[in-house]
C-alpha cells in the first residue's frame, strides 16, 4: 500500500468524484479507478459505493479515510520533524487564514519573518472560517488564523491580537463628520453586512441585539473587499476592522469612525493538538505574539 494511493483515496472521498481526484493528482479517471480497485482488493473491502454521477464512502471506507488522514498527516510532517531534530529554521510553513486577517493583519509579520528566515517557504491559503479549522485539523495547514476563535475538538487556540472595529461610510455621509458613533445611531441606516454564517456577522448581530439595536441588513457579502466597494458607491454603511480600511481612509474614499463604547474583534491562532512544532513554526508563533525583538 503506497502513501500516494491513500492520498488519491482521500481526494476521491472529499470530492466525491474520480475525475476531480484525477485532476488533483495529474492522473486519468481510469487510473484513479484502478488505484481504488487495487486498494479494495488488497484490503478485501468495498470502500466506495459508485453511483452514476458520484460516489460515496462505505462504513469500511470511512474507517480507512480516518486512518489514511492520520498517516498522511504523519508523512507530511516528516520534514518538520527532521528540522526539529536538527533545530533548523527551514522548510515549508503552510498557513490558512480568513481573508480579512490574511490580507490585512498578517502581511507585516510575513515580511518581517521572510527577512529573518529567507530559507523558510511560507505559503498562505485564504479561506472562509470553517475551512481554516478543517485545514488545521487535517494537517494541510500547520497554523490557522481566524476571528472570534471557537473551541473545537482537536484544536488548540492561542491569542494573536485584537482588531478595533469601526463604522465605515462614504465622505458624503453625515457620519463622516462624527468623532464617535453610538450603537443607537445605526438603527435606521442601510447596513452592508457579512453573510449570516460568518463569525464576525454573528458577533455583530448579537452585540447590537444586546444593545437594543436591530441593524437593517440591506446587502450581504462574504468578504471585506466587496463590503468596502459597496460602501464606496453609497449603498450603505458597514462595520469593519480598522486595519482593513487603512488604504481607503488615507486616499479619502472612505471614512472610519470609532464606536462608542469601543468594539474590538479578537483574533486567534489555531494549532492542531499534539502536533509537533517545527523550529520554523515556533519562530513564527513567537513573532506573531511579540516574543521576539523583530515583532516590536
Amino acid at each position: 500500500m503506497h502513501i500516494e494511493t491513500l492520498k488519491i483515496f482521500c481526494d476521491v472521498v472529499e470530492t466525491a468524484s474520480f475525475s476531480k481526484a484525477g485532476s488533483m493528482n495529474s492522473m486519468t479517471q481510469s487510473a484513479v479507478s484502478q488505484q481504488i480497485l487495487s486498494l479494495e482488493k488488497k484490503l478485501g473491502r468495498t470502500l466506495l459505493e459508485r453511483g452514476r454521477r458520484q460516489c460515496c464512502v462505505t462504513p469500511e471506507g470511512a474507517v480507512l479515510l480516518e486512518a489514511a488522514k492520520e498517516m498522511l498527516d504523519i508523512y507530511n510532517s516528516l520534514g518538520e520533524r527532521f528540522n526539529e531534530l536538527a533545530d533548523v529554521v527551514a522548510g515549508e510553513l503552510h498557513i490558512s487564514a480568513v481573508y480579512s486577517v490574511g490580507l490585512h493583519d498578517l502581511p507585516p509579520y510575513l515580511k518581517a519573518f521572510r527577512k529573518i528566515y529567507p530559507q523558510v517557504d511560507v505559503q498562505v491559503a485564504y479561506r472562509r472560517s470553517a475551512q481554516v479549522y478543517a485545514q488545521v485539523l487535517s494537517g494541510e495547514a500547520v497554523m490557522g488564523l481566524v476571528a472570534y476563535p471557537a473551541v473545537r475538538k482537536g484544536i488548540h487556540i492561542e491569542p494573536f491580537k485584537d482588531d478595533e472595529m469601526v463604522v465605515i461610510c462614504p465622505p458624503s455621509h453625515p457620519f463622516a463628520e462624527c468623532e464617535k458613533i453610538a450603537p443607537i445611531a445605526l438603527k435606521k441606516e442601510r447596513f452592508i453586512a457579512f453573510d449570516p454564517d460568518l463569525p464576525t456577522r454573528q458577533y455583530l448581530d448579537r452585540h447590537f441585539r444586546e444593545n437594543g439595536v436591530m441593524l437593517g441588513h440591506a446587502i450581504e457579502f462574504d468578504n471585506i473587499e466587496t463590503v468596502k466597494r459597496a460602501v464606496e458607491i453609497e449603498q450603505g454603511i458597514s462595520i469593519l476592522p480598522k486595519a482593513s480600511v487603512k488604504d481607503e481612509e488615507e486616499s479619502g474614499v472612505l471614512k472610519a469612525i470609532p464606536l462608542d463604547p469601543p468594539l474590538r474583534r479578537p483574533l486567534g491562532i489555531l494549532l492542531k493538538r499534539n502536533r509537533p512544532r517545527s523550529p520554523a513554526l515556533r519562530e513564527f508563533l513567537a513573532l506573531l505574539q511579540g516574543k521576539t525583538a523583530e515583532a516590536s
